[in-house]
């Protein structure tokens, strides 16, 4: 189905209408998805019929500014012209996000990397700096799982970011992330370079079948650290699972009763069994095409440089920002967007080819 076509989207959302009128639509698992699928295909198609109603507007002004000169008037239609450019151009921004879960919500993890303070510090700004693209753009974040260091930063944390198209566009910022500056932990004042690599994964469906054996898994609890509420450090009620074949650990401690904990770390354990059977997938996908990657800690996809000079650049799609701190504040909009474009034409930010 096409982003842009009015009727493929009418269609659609008749389809999914027809569904929540069946008798047991309301108890049954997809309620949930069919429901969220109709409002974002309704809001789409809103508006695309808002752009046609106000390009009819525009060009009915501009039809009559050609018989007057009307100063206000001109104002007026120079005025939403610009709005409605920005309008189409953010909504153009629907055609890079056509991923099968793009439309859903993220689960991000962020681990420090070797370096110790610094490390654990670029963790925590990192952290930081997602929080404040998510606030900016409406999204809401969960902390599902933090792990503080005593000294300073964090060793690891672990967000769900609920919005529409949340997990699109943070799909990107997989991978590892390089820091290098004046270490504000070093007395003698030297350049360090830091790294934290970053998990995204998509919150998935419930109708998305990953198996997982109850005695495959590893349960522990444990006492919730960090600032809770009245019971929260007081219980056992954190839950840390070990998924025994794959290795991989998920912990949640920020939930009133173990209960709630353990139904969280289980939706973060389906979301990274998945990952990583996609993962694998596409490994060897690339070994039988003979394409080499290199998925190692020092391949990093992004470089924050803030001495001797600023500048940010993203290995992947060659972007390069001189406003650190803008970006470092949240301002992610153009590394992710020339990221999902780089992967949607296949050309770099110069123009060239990859």
């Amino acid at each position: 189905m096409k982003v842009f076509d009015p009727s493929a989207l009418k269609t659609r959302i008749d389809e999914l209408q027809k569904l929540t009128v069946e008798p047991d639509f309301w108890t049954s698992d997809n309620a949930h998805e069919v429901n969220r699928e109709i409002s974002l295909l309704q809001s789409r198609l809103d508006k695309i019929e808002s752009s046609q109603n106000e390009l009819l507007e525009l060009e009915a002004i501009a039809e009559l500014l050609c018989e007057v000169d009307d100063p206000e008037l001109n104002s007026e239609f120079y005025a939403r012209s610009s709005a409605m450019a920005k309008s189409i151009k953010a909504y153009q921004i629907l055609v890079l996000l056509d991923g099968e879960y793009d439309s859903g919500d993220a689960i991000m993890t962020i681990h420090a990397g070797a370096g110790g303070l610094d490390s654990q510090d670029w963790a925590e700004m990192l952290y930081r700096m997602y929080m404040r693209w998510a606030e900016s753009n409406k999204f809401t974040v969960k902390l599902i799982d933090e792990l503080p260091d005593q000294e300073a930063g964090i060793k690891s944390v672990t967000i769900s970011i609920n919005g529409d198209y949340a997990y699109g566009y943070l799909k990107g910022e997989q991978g590892v992330h390089r820091l290098v500056r004046i270490s504000p932990f070093d007395s003698a004042k030297r350049r360090h370079t830091s790294f934290a690599s970053i998990e995204v994964m998509p919150v998935l469906p419930d109708s998305v079948e990953v198996e997982i054996r109850p005695e495959d898994l590893k349960v522990d609890t444990f006492r919730s650290s960090g600032a809770g509420g009245q019971y929260v450090n007081m219980t056992d009620s954190a839950i840390r699972i070990t998924h025994m074949p794959s290795g991989i650990v998920v912990s949640c401690q920020t939930e009133r009763s173990q209960h709630m904990n353990r139904a969280t770390a289980m939706q973060v354990l389906r979301s990274k069994l998945f990952e990583k059977t996609l993962r694998e997938r596409q490994a060897q996908l690339d070994n039988i095409q003979g394409e080499k990657r290199t998925v190692a800690w020092g391949s990093q996809i992004r470089s924050y440089t803030l001495q001797p000079f600023q500048l940010i650049k993203d290995h992947r799609s060659g972007c390069e920002i001189g406003n650190v701190q803008a970006v470092l504040d949240g301002d992610l909009d153009e590394l992710i967007m020339s990221y999902l474009r780089y992967m949607k034409t296949g050309k770099l930010q110069n123009g060239s080819d990859r």
